[in-house]
């Protein structure tokens, strides 16, 4: 039966890392929740979430997907997007697929199922590759998450005279719970962080999700086509300014060097 008294979420990419922390944030909250995954996440057994499993890239299973998702409980409140492209094949095609192609069938294939009367959110997870080069990340992530960034925005204008607001999140390096262990562990790693990080520290998986739900709430009710950065004010910073203070040394015009003279 259709639930019209408690916000429906839908949580594209909700089975891991931010997207687990999510679904607790909303389930906190008393959200009926769909979580659209390739893999079951512990949290969608409770009674209030339901898991649907099903590859984006197969175009017709994800609309049957969708339709299902609304038949059993409603018109949507929020549609959070956490995916990217894990697996196997050409990643550049993969990732235009998963993170583009994907995105906006979802949104389009939603856009006329949001509940009426309410102030509808869409939140797209980005990347700051979408602006700056991550070595360790092919071309076809870079491209995708530059055309993300432009398709919020695209869809923040198209979709304003419905009521619905659509955002992007920006993390920095996160504590997630698959890679916890590895950073706590590696103690000169955690130093960087702290030295080059303006808030002295990593964030957690928990702060982006805060964000998230901030801008799925009331109070983000006039909040539309913005990119929030969540990343401690790591990405304020120049890249030489980022680079000095890895290598401990200082700007011969800072006011640091200034004052041990």
């Amino acid at each position: 039966m259709k639930n019209r008294r408690r916000p429906h979420t839908l949580i594209v990419g909700g089975t891991h890392g931010i997207g687990r922390a999510v679904v607790r944030q909303f389930l906190s909250e008393g959200h009926i929740l769909s979580v659209i995954g390739r893999r079951r996440p512990p949290e969608s057994r409770r009674a209030n979430a339901r898991h649907y499993s099903v590859e984006l890239t197969d175009a017709a299973r994800l609309s049957a997907a969708l339709r299902e998702c609304i038949r059993r409980d409603g018109p949507l409140s929020n549609l959070v997007f956490l995916q990217r492209f894990r697996g196997e094949g050409d990643p550049w095609q993969g990732e235009l697929d998963v993170s583009l192609t994907a995105t906006r069938n979802i949104i389009e294939g939603l856009r006329r199922h949001f509940a009426r009367g309410i102030t509808g959110a869409i939140v797209i997870v980005c990347s700051n590759s979408s602006r700056l080069v991550a070595d360790e990340q092919p071309v076809g992530y870079h491209a995708a998450k530059a055309a993300l960034w432009q398709m919020a925005r695209w869809y923040a204008v198209a979709l304003g005279p419905r009521g619905i607001r659509v955002n992007c999140v920006t993390p920095g390096t996160v504590l997630k719970a698959e890679s916890r262990e590895f950073y706590l562990r590696n103690k000169p790693l955690q130093r960087l962080y702290r030295q080059i990080t303006p808030l002295g520290r990593m964030g957690t998986t928990e702060e982006i999700a805060g964000v998230i739900a901030f801008l799925c709430s009331p109070a983000a009710s006039f909040v539309t086509g913005q990119d929030i950065a969540v990343d401690g004010g790591l990405s304020l910073l120049w890249q030489e300014s980022v680079a000095r203070k890895a290598a401990g040394l200082t700007h011969p015009g800072s006011s640091k060097s200034k004052l041990k003279r």
